[in-house]
Order: structure tokens, then C-alpha cells, then sequence
């Protein structure tokens, strides 16, 4: 019989799933930060021209099991960008405890572009590489985000949080915080490595059309 690897997600997985994941992650993953690093320097280049400050920002966030990490972006916000998050509270235009902003006053000149784009996402393949992130899972939350969750919500941390996911591909900032977390436990409930690689691929066309990206 094959091994298999229990996790709190009611499943059990199949050890070379986990095995492959990795292997995915390290192998693509490496090779799409190659591919990318020319594109993240240029924008960096961009950042640091227009802004004058760091290209690049490390924010913590909730990974695999609740372990905290700093997961790297492009930054595409003013420099006390999160200090002004209380001020800006009333124009929060997303439901659950999530806070976005359409047209973020916080985006520096080049910000916008860079979001639309997912340019400002690119770094993440590092996190992939260190293995504090899969191309593929759930989006990590903030720990401030997290103390707010249910039950059903925690249970998108018990697989690695990731670069691209189903909501990633099915809309993102446009749907609903409950269709969120619909996504990723369905993520949990049902993952294979060939729907791993089949969401990679839908991620090329998603972010070419821009859905929810903002």
C-alpha cells in the first residue's frame, strides 16, 4: 500500500502528492523567479525612482499550520501605508474581516499598475522556493485577519498557503469573503497535483484579464 500523510484537513494524501507538490514548487518555482527577475528589477528600478524609498516590502503573514512568516511583494503602497489603515476604515469595500480599497489612496504612482498586473506578487516565488509557500493554495492571510476567523475559515491553513488558487482564478477581490473561504476549503477538500498544475495554467489567463485584481 502506498503511504499516506494525515492531516487536519479530513483527508488523507497520499505521501507522494506531497512529495510532487514540493517538487513542483521548487522546480517551476525556480524557474518562473529566473524567468521574472528581470520584470521585478525593472520594477524595482520603477519603485525606487518614483518613491525614493525600498522597492521591495515584507509583511508577516499566517502560512501552513499557523507558522508566521514574512512573505516579499513588490511594495506597491506609501511607506506608513498600515498606519493609515484606521483612518481609511470607512471606505473598506470588502465583506469579512478583510480590508480593500478599489482606488487605495495608499498606492504610490506606480502601485495601481503594478497590482492590476500581479507584477507586485512576483517576490512570493521566493517564499515558494524557501518553502514557506506552494504556487498553489490559499492567499496567507494577516495575523489580524486570522484572530477574526471561524472554524470553518481556519481550516484553508491546514495545506501550504499559496501564490495562485481557485480564487485567485474565480474572481478574487470581486466575490464575497464566505465564497472566499468556499474556495479554499474546497482547495483542502479536494487537491491533487495534476489540479495543481491545471490551476497554474488557468492563473496565465486570469491575470491577463486582470479579474478582481485591484
Amino acid at each position: 500500500m502506498q503511504a499516506t500523510v494525515t492531516r487536519p484537513s479530513e483527508r488523507d494524501v497520499p505521501a507522494s502528492w506531497w512529495a510532487f507538490k514540493r517538487m513542483i514548487d521548487v522546480l517551476l518555482g525556480g524557474a518562473l523567479l529566473l524567468c521574472a527577475a528581470p520584470l521585478i528589477a525593472l520594477a524595482a528600478l520603477g519603485i525606487l525612482i518614483v518613491t525614493g524609498g525600498s522597492p521591495f516590502f515584507a509583511q508577516e503573514r499566517v502560512g501552513q499550520h499557523g507558522r508566521r512568516f514574512k512573505m516579499f511583494k513588490l511594495r506597491t503602497m506609501v511607506e506608513n501605508a498600515h498606519d493609515l489603515r484606521d483612518e481609511l476604515m470607512h471606505l473598506n469595500e470588502a465583506d469579512g474581516p478583510v480590508f480593500k480599497i478599489r482606488n487605495d489612496p495608499r498606492l504610490h504612482p506606480l502601485g495601481r499598475l503594478l497590482r492590476r498586473t500581479s507584477i507586485d506578487e512576483l517576490p512570493n516565488l521566493l517564499n515558494v522556493i524557501r518553502g514557506e509557500m506552494s504556487l498553489v493554495g490559499p492567499r496567507p492571510a494577516l495575523p489580524c485577519e486570522i484572530d477574526h476567523y471561524d472554524d470553518f475559515a481556519l481550516r484553508r491553513l491546514v495545506v501550504p498557503q499559496g501564490v495562485t488558487c481557485l480564487w485567485q482564478i474565480n474572481g478574487r477581490s470581486d466575490v464575497s469573503f464566505e465564497h472566499w473561504m468556499d474556495l479554499d476549503n474546497r482547495y483542502v477538500d479536494e487537491w491533487t497535483p495534476l489540479g495543481d498544475l491545471a490551476i497554474i495554467a488557468k492563473t496565465i489567463p486570469a491575470v491577463l484579464r486582470k479579474d478582481g485584481a485591484h
